[in-house]
């Protein structure tokens, strides 16, 4: 049990690190917006320099997160290719999704080409959502008639200029919470739709869309869907809040807390090609999807159970 010392010290290492976590974001933000007078005129260029920043910039905070607070990240499932670009598709938990997604890009040698699909909102924070926006993600509303234009864009990078890309989407549109799961169960059993355990049901039609426009670039060779999922101290989908990922030490060995990331990799020419079709897919997928968090929880609820009895 933390005494009020313990505490206190906690906080203050929590600041030491915090403090660069931040300031380095800032100078990365200042960079990027610095770039954007550049971007009608030397895209490719301004793509090279950002992903170049981008993959210090998380390799150090990804390098906090597991080296530095002793993070331990189980990755399970397909081996994804060296280099190969593909759309991302993931369930959406908490804050630390992202360590996990960061976790399967440095292993692929992609870290420097992640874009996420973010809330048009950012586009008014200064230097984040312009540094977003010089990055190359995709700033939406969720409503892909109003967003069309920002997707031209964007794909223009990726379909004409072969950009390579990790393009990670939470098909979600939103974090996992129990109000969240139980107004998904109503949706489902009104529309007539099978819910997925532990998982919200997906939004499809971001991802028809997407998928339909990077079948027109031919280095985007396949869509990989990743499974996140949190244990501790035998409670599943509890995870660290964003200061304790960054202030605790010991955040597997000390603190409990296990992270898991099971991948999947579906050739993108393995796809149905109709938009209904994919629809369909993205469903099964998720179906399965849950089907594996309902077989982790098992396991983390037994692991847990034995770990005590030996005690």
């Amino acid at each position: 049990m933390a005494t009020p010392m313990t505490t206190v010290l906690t906080h203050i290492r929590g600041i030491i690190i915090a403090v660069p976590w931040f300031l380095s974001l800032l100078v990365a933000d200042i960079i990027f917006t610095s770039l954007l007078p550049l971007v009608p005129v030397t895209p490719d260029i301004v793509y090279g320099i950002s992903s170049a920043v981008v993959r210090f910039e998380w390799k150090w905070i990804q390098a906090i997160f597991e080296v530095v607070n002793g993070a331990e990240i189980s990755v399970s499932g397909d081996t994804v290719p060296d280099g190969e670009s593909g759309l991302v598709i993931a369930n959406h938990v908490c804050w630390s999704d992202f360590y996990m997604i960061q976790a399967v890009a440095i292993r692929s040698g992609m870290i420097s080409r992640l874009r996420y699909f973010a809330k048009v909102q950012l586009l008014w924070v200064p230097l984040l959502g312009w540094g977003f926006w010089s990055l190359g993600m995709p700033l939406v509303s969720r409503d892909w008639v109003k967003d069309k234009a920002e997707m031209d864009r964007v794909f223009s990078g990726i379909v004409k200029r072969r950009w390579p890309t990790w393009l990670v989407s939470f098909s979600e549109a939103t974090r996992f919470t129990p109000k969240k799961y139980e107004e998904s169960k109503r949706w489902c059993m009104e529309n007539n739709r099978p819910q997925p355990k532990h998982a919200l049901y997906p939004r499809n039609k971001g991802f028809v869309t997407t998928v339909q426009r990077l079948r027109h670039a031919p280095h985007m060779k396949a869509v990989y869907d990743l499974t996140i999922a949190y244990q501790h101290h035998g409670k599943f989908f509890e995870a660290p809040t964003w200061w304790d990922s960054v202030s605790l030490p010991g955040l597997t060995r000390k603190q409990g807390y296990r992270f898991y990331v099971h991948v999947r990799r579906f050739p993108m020419e393995d796809l149905p090609a109709q938009d209904d079709e994919l629809a369909k897919w993205l469903e099964k997928v998720w179906i399965e999807k849950g089907d594996w968090l309902d077989r982790m929880k098992d396991e983390c609820e037994a692991q847990w159970i034995r770990g005590q009895t030996s005690q």
